[in-house]
């Protein structure tokens, strides 16, 4: 894919002349390689975040990126004149890439098993390590830094943390804080000449570095020394260093000089030492812009996905911020094919087209220095990876099209499954508007489609659970309630809190073959229609929700319910003991109960039942108070491990004699706007995408901009 040469207010074309230029003078320089080829202006971009520190808006931060592409590379700056290409990067082969900043230099030594056994004690904690091959005093060194930190004060913490957990290989040394802050010792014609000045500068003793930097002007290679964090304490270094080499000439470089430190990385294989070239993007406005071409580029710090279209290095909030720039239509083939089945009917594809395209219009600037960002907290983005030309057809058919209001592009926003009915904006936000109503959405159900069914089942212990259909046999004849049985077929067969494999909760009960169980009941596996959470003890409740309500979170909870309800019938109020536990917005309680897959939910007390009496009064009864049961021997109190109730209907219940709660629900998401597997579900039955989209929208129009 050709590089993107322009968009809006950012980047210039270049003229040819501009570029032959540019192009003689940097074949004088051995590490400049050839430029792109010129191609038409792109103006329908994105921007996408990946890792940058924007505080509460978005944070995911990494020391370092590693990328690589089938084919070869560049990487440059825009200059005035139009792009750079300061380096020419290989095909098929890593190269990393970090931010100058705060960091601290943890030891230094020449064993290299020293410093990665540090690295692997480092790599378990927050302070992600980093190692550099150098020389010094002509002997092959290794030196590991953590970082980068936002201030010196979170630096100076680190470097103590990074004392304590390094201990061991320290031999003596005191982790350090390093900075930005460098002391220039030349400017030289070729790469060449530059690493010799620096190897003269190393065997005294000291840190240098070749770099490649410009201030305005064409690329140049220079050396730097040092990497301190005030400028008193480089003026001390330049003082040190003068000692040895008084011939010479030290100067502090400019903070705003836009430059590339080179360096040798070898923290990839912490086995044996190989070499990956590092490159570090120094300067308070500097913007590395690594050009991509029609392989894409691969992040390995992002599960080894690969990305069309070029990517953005800079330093913001003092963490390293990459950003990937990509036309729009081909950001959408990923978000699409990420977000939704590339299976499904191509009416719902180009509904989901067109709602994400007016999703990622409608953001601006968001996100500072980006558009959107590449997780949930925007749209899926994967990159080439989930792709399908299913999607890709549906994109296309496509083109341009936004969901307009009131001339407007508006903010489409959509979730998985609305649970067969779509959320009320009053019950998400608090807020009103005509973009947003509640509307059927009954292809919701089709998510079951194809699921097991699972038997809620009682032990003979006296335990309840969930076992899945295809671990057993229903048998013949009920039991004196008139309850169902079946036998167990499979051997360690587990039974489970709820209808779902949970790989991280234990199993209620292992059964083998030939194990007789009662039926309670029958339910499909909890997924993205239907769903189960819990059951969650009073503890735990309490625990869920620490810092997530406004008001007191009550120490023992006897009691939990919805009390009110918004026009889908989401929960909107719920008490504990008969308080409100108060939130911002209705869709809070999802985080508030640990993540709840949606708030169309009820609660169950699995330690009560009522009675309604004769003289129509409700009585609630606890399983741990028992029952009084009637014989041919008298009455007697029932004290077993769990007590099955059945309603007029014959539905059965197990209450135990401990209280717990469990919730129970439908849909997956917020339910706002279109409903993916309902607009699935609109399309089986024939409906074309724009009428699905102005079911789930309302009051809008269909544009092609």
């Amino acid at each position: 894919m050709n590089r993107i040469k322009k968009t809006q207010n950012v980047r210039s074309l270049w003229t040819k002349g501009a570029k032959m230029t540019l192009a003689a003078v940097l074949l004088a320089g051995s590490l400049w390689g050839p430029l792109p080829s010129a191609s038409a202006a792109i103006n329908d971009t994105i921007r996408v975040a990946m890792f940058a520190d924007l505080g509460s808006t978005y944070r995911s931060t990494t020391p370092a990126v590693t990328l690589q592409t089938d084919g070869d590379w560049t990487a440059g700056i825009d200059a005035a004149s139009g792009y750079e290409s300061w380096i020419s990067l290989p095909a098929s082969t890593q190269t990393r890439f970090s931010v100058d900043g705060f960091r601290v230099k943890v030891l230094e030594t020449d064993v290299f098993k020293t410093a990665s056994e540090a690295a692997k004690v480092l790599q378990g904690t927050t302070d992600k390590p980093i190692i550099y091959q150098s020389s010094k005093s002509g002997k092959t060194i290794y030196q590991v830094y953590t970082g980068n930190y936002s201030t010196s004060a979170l630096a100076e913490a680190a470097a103590v943390r990074t004392q304590k957990t390094a201990a061991s290989y320290l031999a003596g040394q005191k982790p350090v804080v390093k900075g930005s802050k460098h002391s220039q010792a030349g400017v030289f014609a070729s790469k060449k000449e530059a690493d010799i000045m620096r190897d003269t500068v190393t065997a005294s003793g000291y840190d240098a570095f070749t770099v490649i930097q410009s201030e305005g002007g064409r690329p140049e290679y220079a050396v730097w020394v040092g990497e301190e964090t005030t400028d008193a304490s480089l003026a001390t270094l330049e003082k040190l260093v003068k000692v040895k080499l008084p011939e010479l000439s030290l100067s502090s470089v400019n903070a705003r000089m836009n430059a590339l430190i080179i360096r040798q990385d070898v923290t990839l294989n912490l086995v044996s030492p190989e070499v990956t070239n590092h490159y570090i993007v120094s300067g308070t406005d500097m913007k590395l812009m690594l050009d991509s071409n029609s392989t894409g580029i691969k992040v390995a710090e992002r599960s080894g996905r690969t990305y069309r279209g070029d990517f953005e290095i800079s330093v913001y909030n003092g963490q390293l911020a990459l950003v990937n720039q990509v036309p729009l239509e081909e950001y959408l083939y990923s978000v699409v094919g990420a977000e939704v089945y590339p299976s499904w009917p191509a009416e719902s594809l180009k509904a989901q087209s067109v709602a994400a395209r007016s999703y990622a219009l409608f953001q601006g600037n968001k996100f500072k220095i980006a558009n959107v960002v590449d997780t949930t907290l925007s749209q899926a983005y994967n990159g080439i990876g989930s792709e399908h030309q299913n999607v890709t057809n549906a994109v296309n058919a496509t083109a341009g099209e936004v969901i307009k209001s009131g001339g407007k592009v508006v903010e489409a926003i959509f979730s998985s499954n609305a649970g067969g009915i779509t959320a009320d904006p009053s019950e998400v936000w608090n807020g009103g508007g005509t973009l947003f109503a509640s509307v059927d959405s009954a292809g919701d159900k089709s998510a079951q489609e194809g699921t097991h069914n699972w038997y809620h089942v009682l032990l003979s212990d006296g335990k309840t659970g969930y076992i899945r259909e295809d671990n057993i046999k229903l048998l013949e004849g009920a039991t004196a309630a008139g309850l169902p049985k079946l036998t167990v077929t499979a051997k360690n067969t587990n039974v489970r809190k709820i209808p779902l494999i949970q790989s991280s909760v234990s199993p209620v009960a292992q059964l083998n073959p030939g194990t007789e169980l009662v039926i309670l009941g029958e339910t499909k596996e909890s997924g993205t229609y239907s769903w189960m959470r819990g059951p969650f003890t009073s503890a735990e409740i309490s625990a869920m929700l620490q810092g997530k309500i406004s008001t007191t979170v009550p120490s023992t909870i006897s009691s939990l319910e919805v009390t009110s309800r918004g026009p889908s019938g989401r929960a909107v109020e719920v008490k504990a003991n008969g308080q409100v536990l108060g939130v911002k917005y209705g869709d809070a309680y999802r985080s508030a109960f640990g993540s709840l897959p949606s708030t169309l939910f009820d609660i169950t007390n699995t330690g009560s039942y009522t009675v309604l009496g004769a003289n129509g009064q409700v009585v609630t009864k606890s399983g741990a108070a028992g029952a009084s049961v009637v014989s041919a021997s008298g009455t007697t109190s029932y004290s077993g491990n769990s007590l099955v109730v059945m309603n007029k209907d014959s539905e059965a219940r197990a209450v135990s004699k401990t209280q717990a709660f469990l919730f129970t629900g439908q849909g997956y998401g917020h339910g706002l706007g279109l409903s993916q597997w309902g607009a699935k579900g609109l399309a089986d039955e024939g409906y074309d995408y724009q009428s699905i989209l102005k079911h789930y929208y309302q009051n809008v129009t269909i544009v092609k901009e």
